[in-house]
């Protein structure tokens, strides 16, 4: 069975059919999924939807995209619910040089305060990276957390042995089924596989097989890790085995998560 490493299950996207959205991701051999949040307004939000459906696990954070708004109270907030919710991780958090107009100074103090919240509650970080790999790896160096995700990494061979040497898997979705993404898969079939996890970033990053415009879900995982058993020439059940085995690893709360659920009863 797969996991999906990060799926933001509450998105407007799924307008109100999560039901049909977990239980198609289960009969396509997605076991479980990790929802992290990214701002304060949707922890109840996530909360919820992983009260309602035992195989999603929760993760708390506050996206840099949301750091122009954010406040300090919303670090409060944060701690209390990692402390009193026992989520699997912090996230999403991390750094965005891609969006216009970004404040770097705001969104690099968010996320080191959320990663000293992670040493604090000795938990994993899911990391947003987006344009801002090395100041992020200077943070992690500084702030030193227990490892984590680097979700959507897109970076070079240099950048992902640094975050593997400070005990981070990278995360591989949907970017990597593009025949034009040569450098990504490259990464894809010649890291060493403890390294990676799968994620969908659902329903963001649509594979190359959706039509434009289609949403990306948890039950496209599959096909996603079909892709990279075909680059690294093995068996999908094998990819699946492994990937599984290192999201646990370097998410070890998951596993607490792990509950039985038929796909008529999510």
């Amino acid at each position: 069975m797969l996991i999906d490493t990060h799926c933001h299950l509450d998105a407007d996207e799924f307008g109100g059919t999560q039901t049909d959205i977990v239980r198609e991701a289960q009969l396509a051999g997605v076991s479980r999924i990790v929802v992290p949040s990214v701002t304060r307004a949707n922890f109840d939000i996530v909360r919820s939807l992983c009260e309602q459906f035992p195989n999603c696990a929760p993760a708390y954070g506050i996206h840099p995209m949301y750091a122009d708004t954010a406040t300090p109270d919303d670090l409060l907030v944060l701690r209390d619910y990692l402390q009193q919710h026992n989520p699997i991780a912090v996230g999403e958090i991390g750094m965005d040089f891609f969006i216009n107009h970004y404040d770097q100074a705001r969104q690099e103090f968010f996320f080191v305060e959320q990663l000293k919240l992670a040493r604090e509650f000795d938990l994993p970080v899911l990391l947003h990276i987006r344009k801002a790999t090395d100041t992020i790896l200077k943070n992690l160096r500084l702030h030193k957390v227990r490892g984590g995700i680097a979700h959507a990494f897109n970076g070079s061979r240099q950048q992902a042995d640094e975050f593997i040497k400070l005990g981070f898997k990278l995360g591989f979705g949907g970017a990597m089924t593009y025949s034009r993404a040569t450098k990504l898969r490259d990464l894809a079939a010649t890291l060493p596989l403890v390294s990676i996890v799968l994620e969908t970033d659902a329903p963001d990053i649509p594979p190359d097989f959706l039509e434009r415009g289609q949403p990306n879900k948890p039950e496209y995982l599959t096909k996603i890790a079909q892709e990279l058993a075909t680059l690294r020439g093995m068996h999908i059940e094998e990819i699946a085995a492994v990937t599984s085995e290192n999201a646990e690893c370097v998410l070890p709360q998951l596993s607490t998560y792990r509950k039985s659920t038929s796909p008529d009863q999510p």
